[in-house]
């Protein structure tokens, strides 16, 4: 019992204090060769200091560009590249160079890439560090070049903003509390703490997956499509684009599948963007239609 309350105190002083959770893992271990806790109640006290301190740490630009490389791959193993048209990916990457160039976040560890999946799913995914894919499907529901702007300036937003990021960090808390709780128990029934604050680290690739299935939530969504409208004033296209493209998914989109699946609806994404819209200057979007009518002729 006198364990079981030395972990408890240990935990409530160790949680606000992430910035020094090294410190407290190193006391933990000092406490236990020193004989002031027994050794199980030391190793639980440092496994989980050490827990929510790797989960406190800043996910560099390197780490953002695997982990999102690891993604890329998992979606690749259910959707196919599509080479049927190289002009058309081209065209694609020179609209997400355009509006990266001139955005807040203008390169990433190993830059931005844009791939065509060979579906009709009206779909698209960005993973952390610059990977965009989009559906053969969504290319063929937009009207204009500043439509494509508009979904590429999207999968950027997601992509500058960290959502995933934000979600990985939230959840790398969350599972480092559990695992300090489970710690707890451990030090008197003798678990093998190391082997849970290994299985909380490998779970973080599990996170991103959920992720792509799940999609970001409805304030994230909203947040994408406000930046993404930002995005595409910056380079020059017509932020009205975006709600083009929703208006055109509105029409064509069912809630099961693609977008439907892990989107708000395109009637609350299209209210939610006439409220921004206003805020930026419109551009004249038929100076673009040639060449994207050149440029998506097969599609």
């Amino acid at each position: 019992m006198k364990v079981k309350i030395v972990l408890l105190l240990s935990i409530v002083f160790l949680l606000p204090f992430v910035l020094s959770c090294h410190t407290m893992a190193a006391l933990a271990e000092v406490a236990g060769a020193t004989g002031i806790i027994n050794q199980n109640a030391a190793n639980a006290i440092s496994q989980s200091a050490r827990a929510i301190g790797t989960a406190a740490e800043e996910i560099t630009p390197e780490q953002e560009y695997f982990i999102g490389r690891a993604v890329a791959a998992n979606i690749l193993s259910s959707y196919r590249i599509w080479n049927g048209n190289p002009a058309l990916t081209t065209y694609l990457n020179h609209i997400c160079y355009a509006i990266t160039i001139n955005s807040p976040r203008p390169d990433v560890f190993n830059g931005y890439r844009l791939a065509i999946l060979d579906s009709n799913e009206i779909n698209a995914f960005a993973t952390p560090g610059g990977h965009i894919f989009i559906t053969r499907g969504l290319i063929s529901a937009a009207g204009s070049e500043d439509a494509l702007a508009g979904v590429i300036a999207h999968e950027v937003a997601h992509i500058q903003l960290q959502h995933s990021i934000k979600s990985i960090r939230n959840s790398r808390f969350l599972n480092a509390i559990i695992v300090t709780g489970v710690s707890a128990a451990g030090a008197v029934a003798g678990a093998d703490v190391a082997q849970l604050t290994s299985a909380f680290n490998e779970s973080v690739g599990e996170v991103v997956q959920t992720m792509v299935n799940n999609g970001y939530s409805q304030t994230q969504e909203f947040e994408a499509d406000n930046t993404a409208m930002a995005l595409m004033a910056s380079a020059g296209y017509n932020p009205a684009g975006l709600i083009d493209m929703l208006r055109s998914l509105n029409s064509v989109q069912t809630t099961g599948s693609g977008f439907g699946r892990t989107h708000p609806t395109p009637a609350q994404r299209i209210a939610n963007a006439e409220r921004t819209v206003r805020n930026h200057t419109a551009t004249d979007m038929s100076v673009r239609q040639a060449r994207f009518t050149t440029a998506t002729r097969n599609r």
